[in-house]
């Protein structure tokens, strides 16, 4: 009968001879040549992706707009992008959707700083706790909205 050290030792030998398989075997043989290949198709792909214009991000979005639109049912919002989609195709280039997302950008940084102003007048002027409460509600959603522009590629 086997006891409990019997066991262990026989554990023990086991343990090293399969590790030292498994480090034989991590280095070796064209399994490290397809994760390479694998690993370098797809950052290519992701570089490929970025490569992507402004535009046509833009031109995809409204047709992944229009989809959602047609599956619910919604033709006057069908109507309505596909009017943008027609004019962004005709009229698009980087440069102007970069523009027009930098002064979208600047006007919310106005209205941040407008809402801070007010907030910091109400505060002085130690009015009424729930107008000082609203005043920092707006503060916070125009920060918000601020945070979401940013964000956005357009």
């Amino acid at each position: 009968m086997l006891n409990r050290e019997s066991i262990l030792s026989t554990r023990r030998q086991k343990i090293p001879r399969v590790m030292t398989n498994q480090v034989a075997m991590e280095g070796s043989g064209p399994m490290k040549y397809q994760v390479l290949l694998g690993v370098a198709l797809f950052s290519l792909s992701g570089s490929l992706l970025a490569a992507e214009s402004l535009c046509e991000q833009k031109e995809q979005d409204i047709q992944r707009e229009i989809g959602m639109a047609q599956k619910h049912n919604n033709q006057r919002r069908v109507n309505g992008l596909e009017r943008a989609l027609t004019e962004v195709r005709a009229d698009c280039s980087d440069k102007k959707l970069e523009a027009a997302h930098l002064e979208r950008i600047n006007a919310q940084k106005q209205k941040v700083a407008e809402r801070e102003h007010a907030l910091r007048e109400e505060r002085e002027e130690g009015r009424d706790r729930d107008k000082i409460a609203k005043r920092q509600e707006k503060l916070d959603e125009a920060r918000r909205e601020l945070k979401k522009l940013q964000a956005e590629p357009y």
